[in-house]
């Protein structure tokens, strides 16, 4: 059986590289050699600190679901013509011995050929970004972004930044939030609110349709639902253990309560195409780099540093198993 070098979380609060053993590929599989990887730091915090729901906490784990490499190898019934292409991958089940709740963090991994997103057309360091960019679009969408609209986005992590930068090439109005300064000097908007000096509700001087939370502050979006026009809506937009709000405000605007689960089919291949467009641009997010023989420095930066908006891993000089 193949074996790879993977990412693996044995016990909470732990992560290193481990030899994983690879199942053999199947009929319309394509197999992959990573070349950048990142790290999702809500998902992979919440993982590392044992707060995931059962199966996903079942240990030891492959995190990951943003590898981004080249395809090595394809299946009896899959055209050779994919051999060499550069393709997003999110995600992978292939794993012997580990759980592969998630998967992506792994040098070489195999998934079906209909779960892959050609790169063809953007740089591929930027691939990692889709699924997150995705995220954001789906909730863009929820939300109908469009001109006339007044958004006020809580938060400046990836999905924050993105979420603004696709609601105001829409054409709306928008106000973006957050208390990092270098995330700040990132961001895209007609408002740009550094609450660490200032907040929201003094800066934004009319009320907003739509608050999208992308902070996983309760207490960020407590603060601002003042600034909620009647009947506008919150959509959230992170990951959150419970949710605690005032309902007075809620009640009082008629406010509606969206959340927004990950993606809608079709929506990486739409943010592929939108960075290829040159509609959305994401480069600018990963603003850190390191080998992934550095993985456990670099998780410390990633989970702990609010400077890192998106870490990325380079595997191009690592082993591949064997």
């Amino acid at each position: 059986m193949t074996s790879t070098r993977a990412v693996v979380i044995p016990e909470p609060n732990r992560i290193e590289l481990q030899d994983v053993q690879l199942l053999p590929y199947g009929a319309t599989d394509v197999v992959v050699e990573t070349v950048y990887t990142s790290v999702s730091a809500g998902t992979e915090r919440m993982l590392l600190a044992g707060q995931m729901p059962h199966p996903m906490l079942s240990l030891p784990v492959v995190p990951g679901y943003e590898t981004v490499g080249r395809i090595t190898e394809t299946g009896a019934d899959v055209s050779p013509d994919w051999i060499g292409r550069w393709v997003y991958v999110g995600g992978a089940r292939c794993y012997a011995n580990v759980n592969s709740a998630w998967g992506g963090q792994s040098a070489r991994l195999f998934a079906d050929v209909s779960r892959v997103v050609p790169l063809d057309g953007i740089s591929p360091s930027d691939g990692v970004l889709l699924a997150l960019s995705a995220t954001a679009l789906h909730g863009v969408d929820l939300v109908d972004a469009k001109p006339g609209q007044r958004l006020l986005v809580l938060g400046q992590g990836p999905v924050g930044q993105i979420a603004a930068r696709i609601a105001h090439s829409r054409g709306a109005w928008v106000a973006v939030a957050d208390r990092v300064a270098s995330r700040l000097a990132l961001s895209v908007g007609d408002k740009i609110v550094d609450v660490s000096v200032e907040a929201a509700t003094s800066a934004i001087d009319q009320p907003v349709d739509v608050i999208i939370e992308a902070s996983g502050s309760m207490t960020a979006l407590a603060d601002a639902l003042p600034l909620l026009a009647n009947g506008g809506a919150i959509l959230l937009l992170g990951y959150y253990q419970t949710l605690q709000l005032p309902y007075m405000p809620l009640f009082l605007k008629e406010a509606r309560l969206l959340t927004a689960k990950e993606w809608a089919p079709g929506d990486l291949v739409r943010c592929r195409d939108m960075i290829v467009a040159g509609t959305l641009e994401v480069s600018s997010l990963i603003t850190h780099q390191y080998p992934i023989s550095e993985v456990a420095d670099a998780y410390q930066v990633a989970l702990g540093d609010p400077n890192c908006l998106k870490l990325l891993f380079n595997w191009s000089n690592g082993s591949t198993g064997g």
